[in-house]
């Protein structure tokens, strides 16, 4: 399988993101052949709607699925508590991730649950959401629940 492929997919989407002014992270679902189910984005600046990370937003466009355990789930960036829990919930067999440097996410509780997490440090990754976070503090720290009080 060519995760770089599949990652492409969900960078498209981060950087589509970026340029709406929003939380540049993308995500796909794949099958176990790497056909795309669904893509999505943070669009929670764009909608005004909390839930709608990458991860939750390429789920939902995925359609409803009778088992998850095969399919590949692809992220610029490490997985939140919201979207770790997703992935926990519907056991998503494998993960995929663009980057954990900017943020670390939960990826050991996602592998203590026998999910498949693979990393793959991608440098346009790192630098679309470090260039996010320096320009953007506010939104970012909402985004993952940092409240400044």
């Amino acid at each position: 399988m060519n995760y770089d492929q599949l990652l492409s997919v969900a960078r498209k989407q981060a950087e589509i993101g970026a340029k709406e002014g929003g939380v540049p992270v993308g995500a796909a679902l794949f099958d176990a052949e790497g056909k795309l189910l669904g893509e999505g984005r943070n669009r929670r600046v764009q909608e005004d709607d909390p839930s709608i990370h990458g991860e939750t937003d390429a789920f939902r466009k995925a359609g409803r699925q009778t088992n998850y355990r095969d399919k590949i789930l692809v992220t610029t960036l490490a997985p939140c508590w919201y979207c770790s829990g997703l992935i926990r919930q519907f056991n998503i067999g494998t993960v995929v991730v663009g980057e954990a440097v900017n943020f670390p996410g939960h990826l050991d509780w996602l592998r203590e649950a026998g999910v498949n997490v693979i990393e793959l440090r991608d440098p346009e990754c790192i630098k679309l959401m470090a260039q996010f976070i320096e320009q953007r503090p506010d939104i970012w720290n909402e985004d993952i629940g940092e409240c400044e009080h």
